[in-house]
């Protein structure tokens, strides 16, 4: 079974639409005082550690007051920084498929030229480990204008359907939301109620026999209880409850004195491990060879 490619990608942040300029007359420019000297990266970090500290300290002093203070404090810091190249422009998303990229860039839901320093990466976290492709997430903040998004992917593992829906599904049975099914035609179908939460428990071990695996349709739940094999060809393999291995098992051991996986069959009903039940196929019917029809009589 085919896993997900994955590896690093390289995705600029998303531009902020621009504000279209102001149609209005302007005024007449005027001179303007220089300005002072552009402090370096190391200055600006060491005067907003000190202004954090006092915001922090006018907030614990007033109160829920303080916070108006504490945030707007924190604005202008983020401008500070910004000024000094502080801002986002690039995003690095490893451990994910091409297919899960896009999701996952869509849900961190940044731009090209945020403020670095001011994201919430704990927040900006949540919302990437929402997303149905991903087991986990982290993030990583590298100065001055890089943000990695570093996740594990959740493995696909079949496609479920049931109630007239496809979707795909992981290796715990969980629906991952984004996963168009028609795009993993290589994955097992898992038909019926309690499939998606079974299918793991089963998967692995059918996956040790290719020979049974290359001629599976489908994996049918019966009653949430037991699991039938459809095969392409409309055979049916019937697994008991319980020990399944045992019973596939019992099928390789009949194959290998009958060829019976070849040679075709109704039905097989594994579900009494003292007796293996095979129903034969029905022959075709003899084909009738019919003489062509004699040509119409002339004038008729």
């Amino acid at each position: 079974m085919p896993a997900a490619v994955r590896g690093e990608s390289r995705v600029a942040a998303k531009p902020r639409v621009k504000t279209p300029a102001s149609t209005a007359k302007r005024a007449p420019a005027k001179a303007e005082p220089a300005t002072a000297p552009r402090l370096a990266p190391r200055h600006i970090l060491m005067i907003a550690a000190g202004v954090l500290t006092a915001a922090l300290g006018v907030t614990l002093a007033t109160g829920g007051r303080g916070q108006h203070i504490a945030d707007a404090v924190g604005r202008g810091i983020d401008g500070r920084f910004g000024d000094a190249g502080f801002r986002l422009a690039a995003v690095h998303v490893q451990g994910a498929s091409a297919m899960a990229t896009p999701d996952i860039i869509a849900a961190a839901g940044v731009h090209k030229d945020d403020p670095l320093m001011g994201m919430d990466l704990e927040a900006l976290r949540q919302r990437v480990q929402a997303v149905g492709w991903v087991k986990e997430a982290r993030v990583v903040r590298l100065l001055p204008d890089t943000l990695v998004i570093a996740v594990e992917e959740r493995r696909q593992l079949a496609v479920w359907q049931h109630n007239g829906k496809s979707v795909v599904i992981d290796d715990h049975g969980q629906v991952i939301r984004e996963a168009d099914p028609a795009r993993f035609a290589t994955l097992p179908l898992v038909v019926g109620a309690g499939g998606a939460q079974h299918a793991g428990e089963i998967l692995p071990t059918l996956v040790q026999r290719p020979k049974l695996m290359a001629r599976l349709e489908a994996l049918v739940r019966v009653d949430d209880r037991r699991w039938d094999l459809r095969l392409k060809d409309g055979a049916l393999i019937q697994l008991p409850a319980v020990e399944e291995e045992q019973a596939l098992m019992q099928l390789e051991q009949l194959d290998l004195r009958s060829r019976i996986l070849e040679l075709g069959f109704e039905r097989i009903d594994l579900r009494n491990p003292d007796v293996v039940a095979v129903r034969p196929r029905a022959p075709a019917p003899p084909t009738v060879a019919t003489a062509p029809a004699p040509p119409p009589a002339e004038g008729a």
